[in-house]
């Protein structure tokens, strides 16, 4: 009896990745789109940003402190992504009642309520920016246009106060309203920032730049960003062939928007995605496809957010689909 086996729950076999590391990989991959918005949009940026991120952290903290009553983790930077992928996609003009109350719904109802990190089946970033975009819509919908792109009305002599309250429609949303021929691609200032949207979504090669860092340092891996860019742009492309009067091109779509957004940076959430790599590309292949669904035929001119909720819905039955076989399990006949 004294050589008695301790059993214990896996893993068994530890290594130096931890939740810390992961979390804040991803924080630093933020960087770039975040000095961008913070270049384009000046204080109305920082402001929203600081906001979000205080919020959520004490949102958390609360929680987990005095109602959960359990040990207090804001530490392993996962309510710091949140705060910073919430501030992503909102306008800079959000008031700031709106956003702690856009955060109070992402880490309490979107985390918490379903245990904390590890349990939670949907984007926590995403339930708080769903909430405030069915509940703010006029706030949500409501696009301050970038300094730069405002030098115009500098020189025309007004204040910076009025400048503040120059807002502009979206490029997806001028698609939406007028359609193809009203838009003209400026695929360089769409790469760059110039143009009107949420503070994370402005510029695409700065999401794409940060993206590879993650790839590079193996934070998330090639299958969800690949099969979601490839199943979008396909899918864009078929129906840009189909009448390109009516729809636009594949190009048009992959820079606009919120999509390169969602490829690296929530779609790829480890919780809320499949475990294995043929249930990664399932779930990116048909995020892709309702992206462009969503962007094409429903009111929404943007439908990154709505198609990845969907997908993590599926997510539990598309892990069950591509659950890899036990070692000597039988398959069937």
């Amino acid at each position: 009896m004294n050589n008695q086996l301790t059993i214990s729950s896996s893993p068994h076999v530890h290594g130096n990745w931890t939740i810390e590391k992961a979390m804040y990989g991803v924080v630093l991959a933020m960087i770039p789109a975040m000095l961008v918005s913070f270049y384009m949009f000046g204080l109305g940026a920082l402001r929203v940003m600081l906001i979000s991120v205080i919020a959520c952290l004490a949102i958390e903290y609360i929680i987990q402190k005095y109602l959960i009553k359990g040990p207090v983790t804001i530490t392993d930077g996962s309510a710091i992504v949140t705060g910073i992928l919430l501030a992503f996609n909102v306008p800079t003009s959000i008031p700031t009642w709106m956003l702690i109350a856009g955060a109070i719904v992402a880490i309490g109802m979107g985390k918490m309520s379903f245990g904390g990190l590890g349990k939670n089946p949907f984007n926590p970033a995403l339930v708080g920016r769903v909430f405030m975009l069915i509940s703010f819509p006029a706030a949500m919908t409501t696009w301050p246009k970038p300094i730069m792109s405002r030098q115009y009305f500098s020189f025309s002599g007004l204040d910076e106060k009025v400048m503040d309250s120059i807002t502009g429609p979206t490029p997806l949303g001028i698609l939406q309203e007028q359609g193809p021929g009203a838009v003209t691609p400026d695929y360089v200032n769409h790469l760059l920032g110039s143009m009107s949207g949420s503070m994370g979504e402005i510029s695409a090669i700065a999401l794409i730049l940060g993206g590879v860092y993650m790839l590079v340092r193996k934070i998330i891996t090639w299958h969800i960003p690949v099969s979601y860019l490839l199943s979008s742009f396909l899918f864009a492309g078929i129906l840009w062939l189909v009448d390109p009067t009516q729809y636009a091109d594949p190009l048009f779509h992959m820079v606009t928007g919120g999509l390169m957004l969602g490829v690296f940076f929530m779609a790829t959430d480890y919780v809320s995605s499949p475990m294995s790599k043929k249930g990664m590309l399932i779930f990116g292949f048909g995020t892709g496809v309702l992206t462009i669904l969503i962007r094409v035929f429903t009111p929404y001119p943007e439908g990154v957010s709505f198609a990845i909720l969907l997908m993590n819905a599926f997510t539990p039955l598309i892990n069950s689909y591509t659950k890899p076989k036990r070692f000597g399990e039988k398959l069937p006949a």
